[in-house]
């Protein structure tokens, strides 16, 4: 998959842009706060229906402005593809795919893969379990409908028994009720986890050392309710659950409360991991994130790389540039204030990229 064009008006500080991309490396240059992110955000906000910011809709909007557009041009399955986002002070979003609304957002979910590493990415180290469980969903929810639905349907019915909780109800048939839709969810959702962290582990460990080659041993593991006690039902452990539920006011066990154990040398990764070896570690999350996608969808995702050299060392930095110029991966885009590292990423396409100066959310390519 590639997107061949991006036409971007008044999208946080970009107020006109029209960029033409190549179909390899694209590189963007500039300062901190000049707009390279944002211009990340705006392909990111295709693919999601949403920022990557955690910036409401009309926060996306450039200040002083009523309104903001994005319009994507792409080559999926060998066909042209057209996707553009609206937003306007007092309408809803409009988000449309081949000029058509969506009836749901979560349709367009995985129709157009992306993955992007960014500095946040530390928060899968440093975070609670619901940094590591966004991670999980979104990539599983990329490749599998049923699960996004699950977990749609998990939301709804944990907020209800959460509702019931908070009311004091006694009604012991409405919390079967509940419990049963949620446990039919929770279900389906443990175990494409478990399935998904399965299947990521070889794949990520490979990228690690591509990138560290320092003998050191990295690993994952599904930390759940409903994993460590095979064959129980989720029914089972809320009745368990119901009176200490009852006293704090929300539900302590299922999917919610999932978390994946990141591990290196057998030690926890946020407790023993240096801050080059942390961002060894998420770095090779995404990439392993970005295999496990070209494998389940048939298509190479878009790669958006954002400011990912900082913290690394000579070696790793070498390394990381050998592994992203490879021809495993796709689009990419890649931002940074060092031209040194994009030169030689440039230099290792062959002559496939394109590259931009940023400057206040201006964009002046530097080699027309």
């Amino acid at each position: 998959m590639i997107l061949n064009s991006l036409a971007i008006t008044n999208f946080k500080n970009i107020a006109d842009a029209r960029l033409e991309f190549s179909s390899k490396i694209n590189c963007l240059l500039g300062d901190n706060g000049m707009g390279k992110s944002n211009l990340l955000d705006a392909v990111y906000t295709l693919s999601f229906c949403k920022s990557f910011s955690g910036l409401t809709d009309l926060q996306l909007i450039r200040r002083g402005e009523t309104f903001a557009t994005l319009r994507g041009l792409y080559r999926r399955r060998d066909a042209d593809e057209e996707v553009t986002l609206g937003l306007q002070q007092g309408r809803r979003k409009s988000f449309k795919r081949g000029g058509k609304e969506y009836g749901r957002l979560s349709e367009h979910i995985g129709a157009f893969p992306l993955v992007l590493v960014a500095p946040a990415d530390t928060a899968l180290i440093t975070g609670t379990g619901e940094e590591r469980r966004r991670l999980m969903d979104q990539v599983i929810s990329q490749t599998d409908a049923r699960y996004l639905d699950a977990l749609i349907r998990y939301g709804r019915t944990l907020q209800q028994r959460n509702k019931l909780l908070r009311d004091r109800c006694v009604d012991h048939g409405l919390y079967g009720a509940v419990e049963s839709a949620m446990a039919a969810a929770a279900d389906y959702i443990t175990r494409r986890r478990a399935e998904w962290v399965a299947e990521l582990t070889g794949i990520f460990t490979a990228h690690y050392h591509d990138i560290a080659t320092g003998g050191e041993q990295p690993s994952l593991a599904l930390r759940s309710h409903l994993a460590d006690r095979p064959g129980a039902s989720l029914d089972t452990l809320l009745d368990e659950a119901r009176f200490h539920d009852e006293a704090v006011g929300h539900t302590s066990v299922g999917p919610h409360r999932d978390d994946l154990l990141l591990c290196l040398d057998g030690m926890d990764v946020r407790r023993t991991a240096s801050q080059g070896q942390q961002k060894t570690y998420v770095i090779a999350l995404r990439l392993a994130q970005y295999e496990f996608l070209a494998r389940a969808t048939g298509m190479k995702p878009l790669l958006l790389l954002d400011d990912i050299f900082d913290k690394l060392d000579a070696h790793r930095v070498e390394r990381l540039v050998e592994v992203v110029s490879s021809p495993m991966f796709g689009q990419i885009f890649i931002t940074d204030t060092n031209r040194s590292h994009l030169d030689r990423i440039m230099a290792r396409s062959g002559g496939d990229h394109r590259s931009w100066l940023v400057t206040a959310g201006a964009f002046t390519p530097t080699n027309p």
